[in-house]
């Protein structure tokens, strides 16, 4: 009764310090509100090294995925850049675009 499951970000964290669950949720929750499940986490912010950090539990990923859970855009081009699906058509786009930028200057 109402909604379908949806993997999505829940955003966390503080002021200027972003940090993400991956989360299954009701498409009719709020963003950060209650959810079935936590998936993984990621911190958009890079590290020492440069690198964003994300941990994802994929077992669990393919079971919603199973049970028809839908991916938010976000989502999905995460898990297209962790190898788990195939790369999201605009991140192909936006990475070429910036190849591109990166030649002229």
């Amino acid at each position: 009764r109402g909604g379908h499951v949806v993997i999505r970000f829940a955003l966390g964290g503080c002021t200027n310090r972003p940090f993400f669950r991956i989360v299954a949720a009701n498409s009719r929750r709020p963003r950060d509100g209650r959810y079935l499940e936590q998936l993984g986490c990621l911190d958009p912010l890079p590290n020492a090294y440069g690198e964003k950090v994300a941990g994802l539990n994929l077992e669990r990923l393919r079971y919603w995925l199973g049970c028809g859970a839908q991916l938010s855009r976000p989502a999905e081009k995460l898990l297209g850049l962790a190898g788990f699906l195939p790369l999201h058509p605009m991140t192909v786009t936006a990475a070429e675009r910036l190849r591109r930028r990166q030649q002229r200057e």
